[in-house]
């Protein structure tokens, strides 16, 4: 059964154009972990228990919380409707951390969830995802990126709506050969962290396989990502006139920074996770003019779900949305077809609507925000199936170069 999304949303943009996104703090986690308000949380006893994990505090802030408000939207809009399906959304702090994750996981069971939009991140998935899948419990995870995260313990109920690390590298160095063939490259990355380990590893073999000239790798931790002045002078002492990195954007900033300080102007290039670096606390966003991202969504784009979206999201928060919420905003979106799909109701268990929706994923297409126009499907692995497109940031925004 193929639905579109796109009709769906532009739908809901006229139905509730007059309608308030809740722009209080009413919208967000409060101290017992739950999201929203009553009256959007559906009736008692007839919403789908919904969790979302992903950091709300701490380094990876800006992706959790940007998730859980535009989960919340999605979840308002589709409350409003009236109809059968309504979402009760509760919301956990993991602080990007693997085991402060599983506890997040098991508040949220003990709180009686039946479905997870997460984890948020990664390395936190991969400790979560053995327990969701032995409970059963549905997954669909807005960004954590990891190929290991749709496979480990050859899972069957976890889907992804971001695309892999694998097609995040690949696609990167393909992007950089075709439009700076004669690039010098030098790559850094956080050598304890799966996501941007798994990323340059595939960027490095596809680099390798077409013949590109890396001149440098320089590597990090989480104990010393505060200071990359020897990376930094390794890579221009190499020659390195691009600098590729795989890593989220609070080291991203301090990399800007600091080769800003040294007088080194490379083409920075980076992927999904250095998307936020605009607001990142403490950064002059002046230093990311003219860096490059592979990312799926533009809150730029034109098209009216897009601005439909950024309009809501700015108007409740404050703020421009980035990718990690418009992956979660479609997440919700695609758990809202797949219900209608599998006829699954609220008063069922985990475990029923776990095979239930695990059944129909393959079937559906949905158009999102993060799918370029195009339609998101899913293989029976979890596995999204949709391209990722480069921006630049031009005058503090993405543009499409």
């Amino acid at each position: 059964m193929k639905k579109k999304l796109l009709a769906l949303a532009l739908a809901l943009t006229m139905a509730l154009s007059l309608a308030a996104c809740g722009g209080d703090s009413g919208s967000n986690a409060d101290s017992t972990g739950e999201a929203g308000t009553e009256e959007n949380s559906g009736a008692s006893g007839t919403a789908f228990k919904v969790g979302v994990i992903g950091p709300m505090t701490g380094g990876a802030a800006i992706y959790g919380t940007c998730v859980a408000n535009s989960a919340q939207i999605a979840v308002d809009e589709i409350n409003a409707l009236g109809g059968d399906i309504q979402f009760d959304l509760m919301v956990e702090d993991d602080v990007n951390d693997a085991e402060t994750s599983l506890n997040a996981y098991n508040a949220l069971m003990d709180d009686g969830m039946q479905i997870l939009v997460g984890t948020v991140t990664t390395t936190p998935a991969l400790n979560v995802v053995p327990q969701a899948y032995e409970d059963r419990v549905f997954t669909i995870t807005p960004s954590a990126s990891g190929d290991d995260v749709i496979s480990i313990d050859n899972n069957d109920n976890v889907f992804q709506i971001c695309f892999t690390d694998s097609n995040q590298g690949s696609r990167s160095a393909q992007y950089i050969n075709e439009h700076f063939p004669d690039a010098k490259i030098a790559i850094i990355y956080k050598n304890d962290d799966q996501y941007s380990i798994g990323i340059r590893d595939n960027f490095k073999s596809e680099a390798d396989a077409r013949g590109m000239s890396i001149v440098y790798e320089g590597t990090f931790t989480e104990a010393s990502q505060t200071d990359f002045n020897v990376q930094l002078a390794a890579a221009q002492s190499a020659g390195a006139d691009l600098l590729f990195l795989p890593i989220y954007y609070t080291p991203a900033s301090v990399i800007l920074t600091q080769a800003n300080a040294m007088g080194y102007a490379p083409t920075f290039f980076g992927v999904d996770g250095m998307d936020g670096i605009l607001t990142a606390k403490n950064f002059d966003p002046s230093l990311a003019e003219g860096v490059y991202l592979l990312t799926p969504f533009s809150a730029d784009a034109q098209d009216k779900m897009t601005q439909n979206f950024v309009s809501k999201y700015q108007e409740a928060y404050g703020e421009i949305p980035n990718q990690f919420g418009a992956d979660a905003y479609d997440a919700i979106y695609t758990l809202y077809q797949a219900i209608q799909a599998a006829g699954v109701t609220a008063d069922m268990s985990n475990e029923e609507i776990c095979d239930a929706l695990i059944e129909v994923m393959p079937t559906l297409a949905v158009t999102g925000l993060t799918s370029a126009g195009s339609e998101m499907t899913w293989d029976a692995s979890g596995a999204v199936s949709k391209d990722p497109t480069a921006v630049i940031i031009e005058n503090g925004t993405y543009v499409t170069p």
